[in-house]
């Protein structure tokens, strides 16, 4: 019998079969989100395979089953005696579906104290199930509380005591409300228009103000230069490299709350880099890209402006984990640029990288891959969903019930008009990053390579001050702590209290800031990311102070402003800022 002929990927048949696999794959992937079904099944059935072969496991969660039982027939006896018995179990911290005291009334006490026993069960079902990585328990774990979260008693209307009494007050119409809210986000959403509110945030009036100019441009970015508004200037310039994955006014927000502003009121010469939100034409651009035309295209023109000088270079999430490159290629290659080195939330080792990892994986990516294939990038819609997902309850749940159940809008802030402002990734740099950093940890082993040849982070000579927030789902403070194994040399480390963004937008003044620092000579000791917080004292405020005290430390002195541009260097005034790049969409 003659053998069927096999279609290898480098005929035209196989060709044109695979182009059908991704193509079907991409279109599933826009519905999912860019979660692949097939790595979640698996995943699913691994941990039932193992779960049947632990009857101990089996037999201990029959046990905190009839536990936990009796522990609610306990309390629903106790408070059939007295209604002011409290609850036996709590939320979690960061849990505040239950936080309003109608909660605590008969029905809705026992509707979600039994559910947050059934999420208790669920956790321990699917953690510590033996033969089964630390990874797979994360993600099936994580999976499982974004299913049990759809169906908690605060997203219907009648078991959610807040949308029950304003239904009946209202006669209705909090719902009537409710659903034209939801058409109008509808149609925002189809039609690619901004969400409601935003359109009371401009660019250039309310956002991204401070004074400057557009001093460079190149197909990637557009360098922004800011006008001094002291008369003498620390003589180092500082470049900041924001994370392309947002815009780069987050840090020159409002007036009040712009790190640009407060950085050139105390004397420094900000250099900015506004990211192009590139098109499916981009497709190809790479890490290589982002270096050259990027970091290495703004040091140069920073040179041409600024001769002789050493920079200050700051960076943001994955803005600062491509500084972090940088500095290390150039200190490879003995180019001495660096004065000193700032990363803000970006992680250089990523082993540890948080619940984003559970959405990286070998089957999601190549999943996520045949999307970007599809369209040339990754959306804007399609980014925001997977980090949607990290803050359920916050970023989705609340908001369906505020404004879909009670009909009330959300007042819309700076931070959050900036956030609805999202950029696109090109697929061949975000394969890279994704490939090479997030699964391949090629950064931290010192395998990734930069023209050709490795770099390494032990290197880097520059002293650095790193910034971490205690509630980064993102970039998790541990994994950012992860530097000081990979570094030799003078380390500066921050734990400020926010989130992944609202941490760094910590202007003085905001009440609630605190902040722990402290400094790790190259020649010290290493100690664990849990002794450095026992034995790091808090400091209340905003950890801003400290940083621009740190850089004016490492600043010789104070001279006049260098000038705008360098027109005879080829460096002419191209605009104001904020420029063109941050207006694209």
């Amino acid at each position: 019998m003659k053998k069927p002929k096999s279609h290898s990927k480098d005929t035209p048949e196989g060709y044109a079969l695979e182009s059908v696999d991704r193509a079907f794959k991409a279109r599933l992937a826009r519905i999912t989100l860019g979660m692949s079904p097939a790595g979640i099944t698996s995943k699913y059935f691994e941990w039932y395979a193992h779960l049947l072969l632990s009857p101990g496991k089996q037999l201990d969660l029959i046990e905190k089953a009839q536990r936990k039982s009796s522990r609610f027939a306990g309390y629903a006896a106790n408070y059939a005696r007295d209604s002011k018995v409290p609850p036996f179990i709590e939320p979690l911290p960061q849990d505040r579906r239950f936080k309003h005291e109608s909660w605590q009334t008969w029905p809705h006490n026992f509707a979600y104290q039994a559910f947050l026993l059934t999420q208790q069960w669920f956790h321990s079902a699917t953690t510590d199930v033996d033969g089964l990585s630390r990874k797979d328990e994360q993600a099936i774990a994580f999976v499982t509380r974004q299913i049990l979260d759809h169906f908690s008693p605060s997203n219907f209307i009648w078991t959610n005591p807040e949308v029950a009494r304003a239904t009946l007050e209202q006669g209705g119409k909090n719902l009537v409300q409710g659903f034209q809210n939801f058409v109008e986000d509808w149609e925002r959403a189809t039609s690619g228009k901004p969400p409601v509110g935003t359109e009371n945030f401009v660019i250039g009036r309310d956002l991204a103000t401070t004074p400057g100019k557009v001093v460079y441009r190149n197909h990637l970015i557009e360098l922004i230069q800011y006008s001094p508004s002291t008369d003498e200037v620390h003589p180092e310039p500082l470049l900041i490299v924001p994370a392309w994955i947002m815009k780069y006014y987050i840090l020159d927000l409002s007036p009040q709350n712009s790190m640009v502003r407060y950085l050139v009121e105390r004397g420094f010469t900000v250099f900015m880099i506004s990211w192009r939100n590139p098109t499916s034409e981009d497709r190809d651009l790479d890490m290589a890209d982002y270096l050259e035309l990027g970091i290495a295209s703004a040091l140069r023109a920073i040179g041409a402006i600024v001769p002789n000088r050493k920079v200050h270079a700051a960076g943001y999430c994955i803005g600062g984990t491509l500084l972090a490159i940088a500095a290390a290629a150039m200190a490879r290659d003995r180019e001495d640029v660096l004065k000193t080195l700032t990363l803000f939330t970006a992680q250089t080792d990523f082993t540890e990288a948080g619940e984003l990892m559970m959405l990286v994986r070998e089957s999601g990516l190549a999943y996520l891959e045949n999307m970007m294939w599809d369209q040339g990038y990754l959306d804007t819609k399609q980014m925001a969903g997977a980090f949607q997902l990290l803050r359920s309850n916050d970023m989705i749940w609340s908001r369906y019930v505020r404004e879909y159940l009670l009909g009330e809008r959300s007042k819309i802030f700076d931070l959050m008009a900036w956030n609805a402002d999202a950029t696109r990734m090109p697929y061949r740099m975000q394969s890279e990053y994704l490939r090479k950093l997030f699964l391949g940890n090629e950064l931290a082993q010192g395998q990734y390579q930069v023209r050709g040849r490795p770099i390494t982070l032990g290197d880097v000579r520059a002293p650095i001050f790193a910034v971490a927030t205690t509630s980064d789902h993102v970039a998790p403070w541990q994994s950012v702590y992860k530097l000081h194994l990979l570094t030799d040399t003078d380390v500066t480390f921050v734990l400020t209290t926010g989130g992944h963004n609202a941490g760094i937008v910590s202007e003085p003044g905001r009440k609630g800031r605190r902040f722990q620092i402290d400094t790790r000579k190259k020649h010290e000791n290493y100690i664990s990311p849990e002794e450095w917080v026992q034995q790091t004292p808090a400091t209340q405020g905003s950890w801003w102070v400290a940083w621009t005290e740190w850089l004016a430390a490492h600043s010789q002195t104070r001279t006049s402003p260098p000038p705008t541009g360098a027109p005879s260097n080829g460096l002419p005034v191209l605009g104001d800022a904020p420029g063109d790049y941050v207006l694209q969409r």
